[in-house]
């Protein structure tokens, strides 16, 4: 299996939020994420944001 890269960009909010959490965890910022992309509830929760989003903004065409 070959790696990729996933480029982000955020406001400096977000990216301090994160930092947070990361460190109340012992983790660098990027392991943080990585975990949450991996939990076996991320598809449901994301599915829901999207959803919720949707409700509010439309549906993206």
């Amino acid at each position: 299996m070959g790696t990729s890269v996933l480029s982000l960009r955020m406001d400096g909010e977000l990216l301090e939020r994160l930092r947070d959490r990361a460190a109340r965890r012992g983790m660098s910022v990027q392991d943080y994420v990585v975990r949450t992309l991996i939990r076996d509830d991320f598809d449901e929760r994301f599915q829901s944001a999207v959803e919720e989003t949707e409700r509010f903004y439309g549906p993206v065409t």
